[in-house]
């Protein structure tokens, strides 16, 4: 069924087909369709951040943005949902044509540029949503914020999102927001990180709970650069990391229609370079801090070798978009196939 609806999605623009889709994903999940539709994967919890995940195959953020179809993703096996990115005041990205596919590597490009409604309105699609297991909300900075302003952007975000949240993940490493990377390197990356901690621990007392913070990190770093960013997230004492975002190399795609469009690349040719960044980071971590890694799950099999480098939990996109649901119950299979211990 799936590969008709992809058939006929594909006829559309990449932006286009996208919207649909979260439209007919959200009337799916309002309606209760979605779970009757879709076989659900076999039961398998894991503990990871001190939360309960049903399964450890999420969906990454960038999916849904503003939230509108957090019951229908989670209706279609996903073990925990991650919304966003999302910023403090609603932005339109940049300019369309923005989102490229390219079937022939099971690959997609994109320079959206963290389109999207802004905090408020995904916090009332939060709010209107029944879901109740693991849901992650994704933050980002406006695009007109200086980089040097940039924690001031993340802490309005934070403030809002907190208490709605299961954790919050930082994205300081999408390559279409001008000068965001330069946040995961040296002084600036340990100013936003001890912000971001003095802000959790301040919204924990508020609150009454302790709300995760995760890092997203970009694939594009050396072995050195990535060993610093781990360094430093277990000296501010940050809950995750997530690894890694998409890719400004075109390694994999070269010559292909769309190859050289600018933006980030994500799919099946990141799978590699994406598990290498896992592995460098289990390395030096040694477990202090979990893992959720994200880039190229096309099959069951990559799922289970992002565990197998050292990751707590799995997230698609990219594969979802070309497979469907049924990857979410192919990689949950994958990884309870793995030996335990």
């Amino acid at each position: 069924m799936y590969d008709l609806a992809r058939a006929l999605l594909f006829q559309l623009s990449p932006e286009t087909s996208h919207e649909l889709s979260i439209d007919l994903i959200g009337a799916g999940g309002r309606l209760g369709l979605n779970g009757l539709l879709c076989k659900a994967p076999v039961s398998l919890p894991v503990r990871v951040m001190g939360l309960e995940f049903a399964n450890p195959v999420g969906l990454a953020a960038g999916l849904d943005k503003n939230g509108d179809a957090i019951d229908g993703f989670a209706q279609l096996g996903f073990g925990f949902v991650e919304i966003g990115t999302v910023t403090p005041r609603p932005q339109p990205g940049n300019p369309k044509p923005r989102l490229f596919r390219l079937p022939q590597a099971n690959a997609i490009i994109n320079r959206m540029g963290f389109n999207n409604l802004g905090v408020d309105h995904l916090l009332a699609r939060v709010q209107a949503a029944k879901y109740q297991g693991v849901l992650g909300i994704n933050i980002g900075k406006n695009f007109d914020t200086p980089v040097e302003r940039a924690v001031d952007d993340y802490l309005i975000c934070l403030d809002k999102v907190y208490g709605h949240a299961s954790y919050v993940t930082v994205n300081v490493s999408s390559p279409n927001t001008p000068g965001l990377r330069s946040l995961q390197f040296g002084d600036s990356l340990k100013q936003l990180l001890e912000a971001l901690r003095q802000r959790q621990e301040d919204l924990a007392a508020q609150h009454g709970k302790r709300v995760p913070l995760a890092i997203k990190i970009a694939p594009d770093m050396s072995d050195e650069e990535t060993v610093q960013v781990a360094q430093a997230l277990v000296e501010t004492g940050m809950d995750a990391v997530i690894a890694t975002n998409t890719t400004l190399s075109r390694e994999g795609v070269e010559g292909l229609p769309f190859a050289d469009e600018a933006g980030g690349l994500s799919g099946a040719p990141v799978l590699d370079k994406s598990t290498h960044t896992v592995k460098v980071l289990a390395g030096e971590l040694k477990g202090r801090l979990p893992i959720i890694a994200v880039g190229g799950i096309t099959e069951g099999a990559h799922a289970a070798q992002k565990i197998a480098a050292g990751a707590s939990l799995v997230q698609i996109y990219s594969g979802f978009i070309y497979k469907g649901p049924a990857l979410i119950r192919e990689a949950v299979d994958a990884i309870a196939a793995l030996p335990r211990g």
